[in-house]
């Protein structure tokens, strides 16, 4: 299955490039799909690509549904 999972972009690297944050974890993600991003904008990460920016209320909706998944089943849904 595959799966986007919301995180907050916390550095702009290059034209083509920044780094992401969530739960604490960091990684570098191609913006080349959102050239328009900003520090501070939330977006869907999926392999290794930023797809779509989103809502810091839609961000925080996903994030506790994926919460609310963790707490029935014990697994963390990761990206």
């Amino acid at each position: 299955m595959c799966l986007a999972v919301p995180v907050k972009v916390i550095e702009i690297k290059d034209d083509s490039m920044v780094m992401v944050e969530k739960d604490g974890v960091t990684l570098n993600a191609s913006s080349i799909l959102l050239p328009t991003i900003a520090i501070g904008d939330y977006v869907l990460l999926h392999a290794g690509f930023a797809i779509e920016k989103i809502s810091t209320q839609e961000a925080n909706e996903k994030f506790m549904l994926m919460e609310e998944y963790y707490q029935k089943t014990g697994e963390r849904i990761k990206g």
